[in-house]
Parts: structure tokens; C-alpha cells; sequence
């Protein structure tokens, strides 16, 4: 056996990862956790933390989570077996998703052959209901994850093929195959320890509306119309935090939290308009972080439904996106170029193959060469709550028309056009992504493997599945970062997306606020964060 030795965890930057799309649920009844009704132990004598959101919510199972405020909400109250180290990067703190670091394991071991991982808990840390983290608890939990609608293709493509508790403090995980990507989503949110004792005895749906972990910080509240209050374990086994209360404020108009922040009636807003940097800025009062990110924005074209089809037609729509105007006019310089379908600042990430820029000439010779000299028309599907999706589609529209596309523009509100991309029927339409994982296994193995959860464009290539597979059990990182290289190039080659924009993330804050890191799931970590008086 390979030992793997780990540092004891007083990890300053811990809690964990993970999802994508976003959609409030108004009618998710408001919720507390177990421990409502006791008083948080000289909880007024520290300073208290405001955060506004553009969204409530709509779950705290951590098994179920798929929006950036469930995920928030998740990890505030929940701790994982593993979570990740943080570096510098210009002056910035940033999570480093390849160092793994020990939370709940002080200690893993794996065999020579990389798939078989045995974790030894760090002893006598409890759940916020004074019950054991052990051994069953584990093995409850990601069980859990292997059933569950959201994050069961996490647990496949983690490669987790059985759980067991060798006794209380040590629980082995076996992988069907090595999997370089293992150990990072088992630091993602998804994977959070849960109560086995707890939910057994309040029953099944107990963790939609109330949180059994044994994290940092105990939820007092969640109503996703308004609010969500949390205040600190005083028992963490990690040390009491900082903050004497967290409130988690749901404002839907970002023009409202830049609004409450430049007042200062906030602490932090995330979702900053790029229009707003400058302005906020300006404040003395206040600092804002904007960090080149893993989300991406891309134009996606059904590769099922005529035209797009036919690699040509798709080829000539990269040609014909305005790109430099997105990128000043829409972003106001708070994003770059996107050259891959994976993010440039992931590790493995390639532009081989990228030749494409705002030529209309181009896509003009193009569309003859498939057949469509005279142009063609198509309809868009634009789903609402961002204001520079709108923005982009309006110019591309233009740009389009200048070649002889129409591009029909349907609008839908959010959470119909989330349900309708799952369905893989819309013939083109704009969505972001974010990888939780700064891997292009785990970017790739959502969105172009032909078997992903996400690829809702129909993107089918058999090499590339090929290759994924086999950088997906490769354990020499050179080898597996030609093979990442090899699938990049024939995607960009074939174009079943138009590359926009890769997002810088914004979040602003005041100046009393320290502890604050960028991961790439874009979640806040609270526990690390203070906030001088």
C-alpha cells in the first residue's frame, strides 16, 4: 500500500464544491435544523456577516444540490472526508482543487494500483446532534450520493464501485478503475457527511428543509423568498468561527445588491454586473474581487436537428460571432475569449485547433460549402435572468442577418429553459457552465462525452469518448494531458459550440472582511472568513 500521510486539520480554507444551474423555489417551505431553539454561546460578541444572493435555493440535501446558493447553504453546515489546499495567485487567495487536503480523514491510504482508498477518521469530532461522525455515517452518506437524481453521475464518474466500514474510525471506498479525478469530487459538497441517526429517525424528505451535518455553522433559518441565518457551532471541531451570525440575504435585482452594498447595508454581493465594477470600486469603502473563473458561456447548436448538423454550417456561426464586441460592449473587459470548450486557466486545457475570429467572408464561403448559400433560418431559445445573455444573443442576431441567417429569438423564463435543455430537443440556445473541478476530465465527462449528464446539444464523437476514457484511468499526468489535448482539438475543430466568453467572478465586499478565497465552484466559504469591528 502507497501511504499517503496528512497533516491534522485545522485547514483554515475548508468546506467544499460542486453545480451549475440556478433556480429559486418560492414554495420550499422554510426551514431549521435540529439544534433550533438553543442559544449559539456568546454569539453577540462577535461581529455578524451579511451577504446578499440573487437567489433562495432549492434544497439543503447535500446530496441533491445543484445551485450556487443549496451549495453555499450545504457547505456553511456540512463537513467532507477531504477538502482542498489554497494558493496564491497575484496577491488573491485561490483554492488549488489538485491539493487535497484532510477534513473529516486525517489519513488515506491507497493500493498500489490506485483503487482501493482506505480513510481513517479523525477521532471523537460529532455531529451538531452530539452524535458520532463514524465510520456508518460515511458509508450512509455516500450511498446516499449513489441514489440521488443530482449527484448519482458524480458518484459514477468518480468511479466508486463500493463503500464499506472495515469498523468504526475506517471506511475503504473501492474504484471500479483508477480515477485521477477521485479524490477531487470527494471534496465536493456533493459528498458531505451526513446524520445517519438523525435523518433515519425524522424520515426521508428531513434533509430538503433542515441540515444534519457537523460543520461550522448551524442553520437557524431558511426561507427562500427572503433569507437564511445560520450561527456558528461554538462545539466545531475545527474551532469556534469567527462570525456571531451569517445572514444570507435573497435580493433577485442585481442593480438592489450593488445598491445595498455601495450603502453598505450588505457585507458582501456576489453576482456583480460588469457595468458596476468601475462604480464599486470607486468606494473606499470597499474592495472587489474579480477572478478569471472555470464558467464559461457558450452558443450551443443541436447537433441533431438540421442545420447544425452539418460541421460547416456550425463552423461558419464561430466565424460570425462578434467577438471583441461581446467581450467591451456586454462584459465591459470582466471576461476573455474562450478558445477550448475547457477554460484556459485549467490545468490541460488546449487551444489546438483554434482558428476562428469575426470573419464574415469566411462564414459566408462556409455556409456555400454545406449548401446554404442563401442562408437559412432557426430558432433560438433565450433563457432569462442575465442580462448579457440577452445582450449577446441581440448581436449575434445582427451578425447573423449580415450572412443571410435569421435567428428567431424565444425568450423563457429561467427554470423553463433549464427544463427544456434537458429534453436535448432546443435546435440553439446560450448557457454558461462552471466546473467544480479544475480538471478537463471532469469539464469533458459533463458536457462532450457522449454519455454526459450535460450534454444537452446531442455532441457525439466516438475518438473523443475514446480518449476521454482512457485520460479518465490514466495516471501519468503527461500522458493523460495529450490525450485532454487530442479531445479538445477535434471538439473546437468540430464545432458543436460557438466559444464566447470565459467570466471573471465578481464578488464584492468591505474592507473589514479578511479570509475570503476564490474556488472554482464559486461558493463562499464562511467559516474562514472575519470581519474586524
Amino acid at each position: 500500500m502507497k501511504r499517503v500521510k496528512l497533516l491534522s486539520t485545522l485547514a483554515a480554507f475548508s468546506i467544499l464544491l460542486a453545480g451549475c444551474a440556478s433556480s429559486a423555489n418560492p414554495q420550499t417551505p422554510a426551514a431549521t435544523s435540529a439544534a433550533e431553539g438553543t442559544a449559539a454561546p456568546a454569539a453577540a460578541a462577535k461581529p455578524f456577516l451579511t451577504v446578499a444572493y440573487s437567489e433562495g435555493g432549492t434544497t439543503l440535501d447535500p446530496a441533491e444540490a445543484n445551485d450556487l446558493t443549496s451549495d453555499t447553504l450545504v457547505l456553511a453546515a456540512y463537513d467532507q472526508l477531504v477538502t482542498y489546499g489554497i494558493k496564491s495567485d497575484n496577491g488573491a487567495n485561490i483554492a488549488n482543487t489538485e491539493d487535497i487536503k484532510p477534513m473529516l480523514a486525517e489519513s488515506w491510504e491507497v493500493s498500489g494500483d490506485n483503487t482501493v482508498y482506505t480513510f481513517k477518521l479523525k477521532p471523537g469530532v460529532k455531529f451538531q446532534s452530539g452524535n458520532p461522525v463514524d465510520a456508518a455515517a460515511v458509508v450512509y452518506s455516500l450511498e446516499r450520493v449513489a441514489k440521488s437524481s443530482s449527484g448519482s453521475f458524480l458518484y459514477g464518474m468518480a468511479a466508486i464501485k463500493t463503500v464499506t466500514a472495515k469498523d468504526d474510525s475506517t471506511v475503504e471506498i473501492a474504484l471500479t478503475n483508477a480515477n485521477h479525478n477521485f479524490l477531487q469530487i470527494l471534496a465536493m459538497y456533493t459528498f458531505s457527511i451526513v446524520d445517519k441517526k438523525t435523518v433515519e429517525a425524522e424520515g426521508p424528505d428531513y434533509l430538503k428543509t433542515n441540515a444534519a451535518g457537523s460543520g461550522p455553522f448551524t442553520l437557524e433559518k431558511w426561507d427562500p423568498a427572503t433569507e437564511a441565518v445560520f450561527t456558528p457551532n461554538e462545539d466545531y471541531w475545527q474551532g469556534a468561527p469567527k462570525l456571531g451570525k451569517v445572514t444570507m440575504k435573497f435580493t433577485k435585482e442585481a442593480s438592489n445588491r450593488v445598491l445595498l452594498l455601495n450603502k453598505g447595508d450588505v457585507d458582501m454581493a456576489i453576482e456583480i454586473p460588469p457595468k458596476d465594477v468601475d462604480s464599486l470600486k470607486s468606494n473606499s469603502n470597499l474592495t472587489v474581487a474579480s477572478n478569471a473563473s472555470n464558467r464559461i458561456l457558450y452558443f450551443a447548436m443541436n447537433n441533431k436537428v438540421k442545420p447544425f448538423g452539418n460541421e460547416k454550417v456550425r463552423q461558419a456561426i464561430n466565424y460570425a460571432i462578434p467577438y471583441d464586441e461581446l467581450l467591451t460592449g456586454v462584459m465591459y473587459g470582466q471576461a476573455k475569449q474562450m478558445k477550448s470548450s475547457v477554460a484556459s486557466n485549467t490545468p490541460g486545457f488546449s487551444d489546438a485547433g483554434y482558428v476562428y475570429e469575426h470573419n464574415l467572408d469566411k462564414a459566408k464561403a462556409l455556409l456555400k460549402e454545406a449548401g446554404y448559400e442563401k442562408g437559412f433560418t432557426f430558432d433560438f431559445t433565450l433563457g432569462s435572468g442575465f442580462d448579457d445573455w440577452e445582450d449577446d444573443a441581440v448581436l449575434i442576431q445582427a451578425e447573423l442577418a449580415k450572412i443571410g441567417v435569421t435567428m428567431n429569438i424565444n425568450k423563457l423564463a429561467r427554470a423553463q429553459f433549464l427544463e427544456q435543455q434537458k429534453t436535448k430537443n432546443l435546435t440553439a440556445y446560450i448557457s454558461k457552465w462552471t466546473s467544480f473541478v479544475n480538471d478537463p476530465g471532469y469539464h469533458l465527462g459533463f458536457l462532450m462525452y457522449g454519455k454526459g449528464s450535460s450534454n444537452y446539444n446531442n455532441y457525439q464523437n466516438a475518438e473523443v469518448d475514446k480518449l476521454w476514457e482512457q485520460a479518465n484511468t490514466e495516471t501519468d499526468a503527461a500522458k493523460r494531458a495529450e490525450l485532454y489535448k487530442q479531445a479538445q482539438e477535434i471538439i473546437t475543430t468540430e464545432a458543436p459550440w460557438a466559444y464566447l466568453y470565459e467570466y471573471n467572478r465578481i464578488v464584492g465586499m468591505s474592507n473589514k472582511i479578511s479570509g475570503y478565497a476564490f474556488y472554482p465552484d464559486e461558493v463562499i466559504r464562511f467559516y474562514p472568513l472575519s470581519v474586524q469591528e
